[in-house]
């Protein structure tokens, strides 16, 4: 098996004309189609909803679904709000900083632009309460490459002793990136 692309990736919703207009005019996103049903499909269950899919650039989609008939949303309490979030790519710095003031002209609260050395990013919340990061990338030549490169032992140090592994410190300001270790 060989996965080609994600199809879509699907969050609930309390308002799915809400939520599709407010991607539409604070993401720019085109409002690719609508499923509604009374009954699921997969399970049979007299359970109506309303399934909307945005177009998130490049083959990308991101879905809603509208539950009516379930209890009010709600969020993982033990699970920190900056944790689980949707990420989106922009072209470059200008780019963000644009995005920055167009959403903040909606009124909504933006926080960054954060930097994450190979990224720089901003947050902010859509009206679900679903996390919404935008990052442009400003990786060094190399960086990347190096991550790569040492993201086995990475993982190996973390599965052991649950401590940030300083392989790649420079990330964090600790020195300066060289260059990848070969």
């Amino acid at each position: 098996m060989k996965i080609q692309r994600i199809h879509h990736v699907a969050y609930r919703c309390r308002d799915a004309k809400e939520t599709v207009d407010f991607y539409s005019k604070v993401l720019n996103m085109d409002f690719q189609l609508a499923i509604a049903e009374n009954e699921v499909p997969s399970t049979k269950a007299p359970d109506p909803y309303m399934h909307v899919f945005m177009d998130a650039g490049n083959g990308n989609v991101l879905a809603f679904f509208e539950l009516p008939n379930s209890p009010d949303m709600g969020r993982d309490e033990n699970t920190p709000a900056w944790v689980q979030h949707i990420a989106f790519e922009v072209a470059d710095m200008d780019a963000l900083l644009e995005a920055k003031k167009h959403i903040e002209s909606f009124g909504i609260d933006v926080l960054g632009p954060v930097s994450h050395t190979i990224f720089h990013s901003i947050y902010f919340f859509d009206p679900n309460g679903h996390r919404i990061e935008l990052a442009a990338n400003t990786a060094a030549p190399g960086m990347l490459e190096e991550l790569h490169r040492v993201a086995p032992a990475m993982i190996e140090e973390w599965s052991k002793t649950k401590k940030a592994p300083r392989h790649a410190a420079w990330m964090h300001g600790e020195g300066e990136f060289t260059g990848a270790k070969g």
